[in-house]
């Protein structure tokens, strides 16, 4: 048996030994038969020109909702602090709907910040990931229903019922311009979570339009 599988070790080394250098051998153009390693990212990775949230099954759309939501709730709950503030002598139902506004938005930005986090793309369209939100003048000026300079002024030294009728005027419009975003989400997006925090804001928002419609006499 020993000498059998000398015998078989002998016969095939040549064979072996021809295959080896086809294997290794050069073609016409000089180069190696040998198949190159694939270079570039694994199949599984996202390309360079992919979307940030494009492997969660979250879309641009619903990036941009988020960043420009979360910007458009935060000048939100500054005027529902406005209104909570006792100088500015807000009535008890726009103070009550204040707080419902601040109670209801605050965890929303906590929410969306955290999709932009977990999607690896940045908090606001314009910073590098690692901002606070506090530096977007920019982008509050291309988003609907902001308030204007000068509207801001206005409800800034705006007292008592004064301040209510502002506080209101402005918030309808906000509100509207929230529920505009919404809508645009709710055609483009593609994140479920994205798109159920839409439809809710669109469902909350318009509700309470007719709340302060309904404070504002009409």
């Amino acid at each position: 048996m020993h000498t059998l599988r000398r015998r078989r070790s002998v016969a095939l080394a040549p064979v072996l030994g021809l295959l080896l250098l086809t294997g290794c051998g050069s073609d016409h153009d000089g180069h190696t038969g040998a198949t190159p390693a694939p270079s570039g990212t694994p199949s599984s990775a996202p390309s360079s020109n992919q979307s940030p949230a494009s492997t969660t099954g979250a879309a641009a759309a619903d990036v941009e909702f988020a960043q420009q939501m979360i910007v458009h709730h935060e000048g939100a709950v500054e005027m529902a602090e406005q209104a909570l503030d006792p100088s500015t002598g807000a009535g008890p139902e726009v103070q009550a709907l204040a707080t419902r506004i601040r109670d209801a938005q605050e965890p929303e930005i906590a929410t969306m910040t955290g999709w932009l986090t977990a999607w690896g793309a940045p908090l606001t369209a314009t910073d590098d990931g690692h901002g606070d939100h506090e530096d977007h003048g920019a982008m509050s000026g291309t988003m609907p229903g902001m308030m204007d300079a000068a509207t801001e002024k206005a409800l800034a030294q705006a007292r008592g019922a004064e301040f209510d009728r502002l506080f209101l005027q402005a918030m309808i419009a906000h509100h509207e311009g929230a529920i505009t975003m919404s809508r645009t989400e709710i055609d483009n997006g593609k994140d479920p979570a994205a798109l159920d925090l839409a439809r809710s804001v669109e469902r909350s928002q318009t509700a309470e339009i007719e709340e302060m419609r309904g404070l504002l006499g009409g």
